[in-house]
C-alpha cells in the first residue's frame, strides 16, 4: 500500500507521543448504562505526594467540587489531574503530544494560571456545552503536552486538544496518551493500556457498578517492572450520586469513598491520599528512591562530577604533553580521556531525562538513538575500570610519577567508584527485566 503525505505526519506524530508520554502515562473510561454516568481516571505517574481536595462554590450561582492531583505547584497546592463537580461535570487530564503550530488563538484570554483556570471550570459550568463555551474564550493551545475530556451527568464528553474541541455522547469511552484528531484507533491499540480497556469493554457486559468499574480501572492500570511504580491513583467518579471511590498505587483491594456534599460541608479541605490506606511497601520504596528531579543535591553533584572529569583531563592532557618527566603519553591515557567525555555526556542526559530512572534499563528513547546508545556506557565503565585500575597502580608503583599526577589518576578512579555505586543504585545495570 502506497503511504501518503497524511499517512506519514500521522505515523510520525504518533512515535513522537510515544516518546514524550513516557512520563507520565495515563488512562480514563466513561460508561453511560440506564441514565447514570461513571468516569474513571488511571493517574500513571512517579510523584509521590497524591492528593484530594474539597473546594466550595466562592461565588452565587457557582458550584464546589473536588479534585485529585499528584504535581504540587505551590505549599498546599497542586496541579488537578481529575475532578467533579456537585452538578456531576467531571473532567480527566492526560500527557499526549500534538506538534506545535503557530498559535490560533491570537485574541483569545491568556491562561495565567493552570489551577486557577482547571478548577474554574468546574466550579462555573454543569455540561459539556457550557464547558465548550467557557474554554472557547481562552487561548488553550498553551496545553499542547495535554489532552483534556469533560463529561457531564448525562453522558455526553468533550475533549479538548490544544487546538480542537471535539464532542460525543458514546456510552462508553475509552482514552489515553494520545490527541484522538491525529490518532487513528489502530495506532492508539498500540498504547497497552488503551488496547485493555478496549478489549475489556468489548468482551464483558458493560454495567455501571462499582466492582465492574474497579476491574475496568485495574485492567489498564500501569505497574512497572524496574520500582513497582505506575498508577499512583484511581478515582472512579459517580456523577449521579455525586461520590468518588479511590484506589491508592495500583491496588484495588481497598478503596476509599468520599461523598462531595458531605465533604463540602466540612468546608474546603485537603487530604493526603497515602495515609488514607494502608502502607504499600512499593509506594514506600518510591518515596524513599531519590534521584535528581526529587532531590535537587544530586542533581548539583552530577554536575560537579562533570566538572572534575573535565578537570582530570585537563591535569592528564598537561602530563602528556610534558612526556617522558611524567611517564604519561597521549596513547596511555586515550581511554581514560575517552571514558571521562563519555561519562561527561551521559551525566548530562541523567540530569536531563527522568524516564531513565524508572523504565527498564538499558533504557531506550524512542526519540533519540544516542541516548538510547548512551545507556551502554555504565557498562561501559563497568569493563574499562579494570585496565584503568591497572594503569593507575602501575603508576603508582613508579618512584618517577610525580604527586599530583597520583592524586589526579586516584581522584578519577575514586569518581568512577561513586559512579559505579550510584549507577547500581538506581538500576541502570539491570539487564533481565
Amino acid at each position: 500500500m502506497r503511504l501518503n503525505r497524511s499517512h506519514i505526519v500521522l505515523l510520525v506524530t504518533f512515535l513522537l507521543t510515544l516518546s514524550h508520554n513516557e512520563i507520565r502515562a495515563c488512562s480514563m473510561y466513561k460508561i453511560t448504562v440506564d441514565g447514570q454516568t461513571i468516569v474513571g481516571c488511571n493517574h500513571d505517574t512517579w510523584f509521590s505526594t497524591p492528593k484530594i481536595w474539597f473546594a466550595n462554590a466562592k461565588k452565587q450561582n457557582e458550584f464546589g467540587a473536588c479534585f485529585t492531583g499528584a504535581r504540587q505547584v505551590g505549599e498546599n497546592r497542586a496541579a488537578p489531574q481529575s475532578g467533579m463537580n456537585e452538578k456531576g461535570l467531571a473532567f480527566s487530564r492526560l500527557v499526549a503530544y500534538y506538534p506545535k503550530q503557530n498559535n490560533r488563538f491570537p485574541n483569545r484570554l491568556k491562561i495565567e494560571d493552570e489551577v486557577d483556570y482547571l478548577t474554574d471550570i468546574l466550579h462555573k459550568c454543569t455540561t459539556v456545552k457550557e464547558v465548550k463555551k467557557y474554554i472557547e474564550k481562552y487561548d488553550h493551545s498553551v496545553f499542547f503536552d495535554d489532552v483534556y475530556i469533560y463529561i457531564d451527568s448525562s453522558g455526553s464528553y468533550l475533549i479538548v486538544e490544544p487546538y480542537t474541541l471535539i464532542g460525543g455522547n458514546d456510552p462508553t469511552y475509552i482514552l489515553s496518551n494520545f490527541c484522538p484528531s491525529i490518532t487513528g484507533n489502530e495506532q492508539a491499540r498500540q498504547l497497552t493500556r488503551y488496547r485493555n480497556g478496549e478489549d475489556f469493554l468489548k468482551t464483558q457486559k458493560v454495567d455501571s457498578s462499582l466492582p465492574y468499574c474497579s476491574a475496568l480501572s485495574d485492567t489498564m492500570h500501569v505497574c512497572r517492572s524496574r520500582n513497582g511504580d505506575g498508577t499512583l491513583l484511581t478515582s472512579i467518579w459517580d456523577t449521579k450520586d455525586g461520590v468518588v471511590n479511590l484506589f491508592f498505587y495500583h491496588n484495588f483491594d481497598s478503596t476509599v469513598r468520599f461523598s462531595l456534599s458531605e465533604e463540602l460541608a466540612k468546608g474546603d479541605h485537603l487530604i493526603d491520599v497515602p495515609r488514607l490506606f494502608p502502607i504499600n511497601s512499593e509506594f514506600e520504596r518510591l518515596k524513599s528512591y531519590k534521584t535528581p528531579f526529587n532531590t535537587p543535591v544530586l542533581r548539583i553533584l552530577l554536575v560537579a562530577i562533570a566538572g572534575l572529569l573535565s578537570f582530570f583531563i585537563f591535569l592528564l592532557s598537561l602530563a602528556a604533553i610534558r612526556g617522558k618527566n611524567t611517564q604519561i603519553t597521549f596513547k596511555r591515557v586515550f581511554l581514560i580521556f575517552a571514558l571521562n567525555l563519555s561519562l561527561i555526556g551521559y551525566l548530562f542526559v541523567l540530569a536531563t531525562n527522568v524516564n531513565i530512572y524508572y523504565f527498564d534499563a538499558p533504557y531506550k528513547h524512542y526519540g533519540s538513538a544516542l541516548i538510547s546508545a548512551s545507556s551502554y556506557i555504565p557498562f561501559l565503565l563497568l569493563v574499562a575500570i579494570v585496565p584503568i585500575s591497572l594503569f593507575t597502580m602501575k603508576r603508582l608503583k613508579s618512584l618517577k610519577t610525580k604527586g599530583w599526577i597520583r592524586v589526579t589518576l586516584i581522584s578519577n578512579n575514586l569518581i568512577y567508584l561513586i559512579l559505579i555505586l550510584s549507577f547500581g543504585y538506581w538500576g541502570l545495570f539491570s539487564v533481565w527485566n
